[in-house]
């Protein structure tokens, strides 16, 4: 079904889903918007198209575009010349349902109370999300893709068009992700959760209007963001040096650098993203566990019977999801029998290697993606 479409900041689209979205848990979401940029040109078969599913607080805003416009997420990755190529290829990026950067999420209005969601907005899962961008490549009008690329929260989103779109995949490419949430993950989601609805502004998640949960979901930030790095990154950008000080103050002020680091991410956060949708977010990620739905589904057989081939890339530093967990995705689709390469790449940075410039992941996301184009 197709619909308007109004233009956004940045380049950015907004694409509103005709009829109601059920969710998972039986709720129905009418009057979805997905907001979602796109570069490059759709060829005349439709079938260069590759959709990049973003990361946790990510945005549609993968990379700039002609116009010379803020640099992306994944400005190294995405444009001409480069791994995701927008001259050979049509490159789509969406933000998520529960999102605050365009797509339908708590901070959206509530069409029956004319006031934003705030809690009210039902629990969605990596499935919803997936199915919410599922209708925006139908109203594009296209059948296949020709891979589906994301990492971590992304990644998780592969796997899930994966599971329920096996045929619509015509390759895929999972970075530094898992099948599931351990408890050290989930723990972590928890803490930061806490963080926020601890707040006294949070107001039981309808703070719209007034003081937001500033404090809350900058603590939670600042717990996240150590997620992200590692203990050999954090050593060489700060070790144990002091901010701007040359001796200890005895006070509970910020005087590591570390510590001015982290209440500067955590600042920084607040100005650009929801708390509520850190909460759904975050609560999405965790109730994510998609083996046995792969196994019982029969999308491994289906991708294995199409030929679709598979990409998984892990990093020696992510201790958020570590490589153990990345190869057991491939050892599940090995023995289904799916066309799946492993690569781990030597990073010292942490998780967040995926998203920092990269020669080695550019030479195999190059190679992968001319694979798939003889698929």
């Amino acid at each position: 079904m197709l619909h308007a479409v109004t233009q956004g900041a940045s380049g950015q689209q907004v694409h509103t889903l005709d009829g109601p979205v059920t969710l998972e848990n039986g709720d129905e979401l009418q009057g979805v918007t997905v907001a979602f940029e796109t570069w490059g040109t759709l060829d005349a078969a439709k079938g260069n198209a590759i959709l990049i599913c973003h990361a946790l607080t990510g945005d549609s805003h993968a990379a700039s575009g002609q116009d010379g416009d803020t640099p992306g997420w994944w400005e190294t990755m995405v444009g001409p010349g480069r791994a995701i190529d927008t001259d050979r290829y049509f490159v789509i990026c969406s933000n998520v349902l529960g999102g605050c950067m365009g797509t339908t999420g708590p901070s959206s209005v509530n069409p029956e109370t004319g006031r934003p969601f705030g809690t009210d907005f039902p629990v969605v899962t990596i499935g919803d999300m997936v199915r919410v961008q599922a209708a925006l490549v139908d109203h594009l009008g296209i059948d296949r893709l020709h891979a589906v690329i994301g990492g971590s929260v992304g990644g998780m989103q592969v796997l899930s068009w994966c599971r329920q779109f096996p045929e619509r995949v015509g390759s895929g490419v999972a970075l530094a992700t898992t099948m599931r949430h351990s408890a050290l993950s989930i723990a972590f989601n928890e803490v930061a959760r806490q963080s926020i609805v601890s707040d006294p502004n949070w107001n039981k998640g309808h703070y719209y209007g007034g003081e937001s949960p500033a404090l809350g979901l900058s603590v939670a930030r600042m717990i996240g963001h150590i997620t992200y790095l590692s203990d050999d990154a954090m050593h060489r950008k700060f070790g144990r040096r002091l901010q701007d000080r040359d001796e200890f103050a005895f006070d509970f002020d910020a005087e590591f650098q570390v510590e001015s680091y982290l209440h500067y991410q955590g600042a920084k956060f607040v100005d650009r993203f929801d708390a509520n949708s850190l909460l759904y977010i975050t609560k999405a990620a965790d109730y994510f566990d998609i083996e046995q739905g792969l196994r019982d589904s029969g999308a491994l057989g289906r991708m294995a019977e199409l030929r679709h081939p598979f990409l998984v890339v892990s990093y020696t530093s992510d201790w958020l999801y570590p490589t153990y967990q990345n190869r057991e995705i491939v050892s599940l689709f090995k023995r289904y029998g799916v066309d799946v390469s492993f690569c781990e790449i030597e990073a010292s940075c942490g998780h967040d290697a995926f998203l920092l410039p990269s020669d080695r992941l550019t030479t195999i996301l190059t190679g992968f993606l001319g694979k798939g184009d003889h698929a």
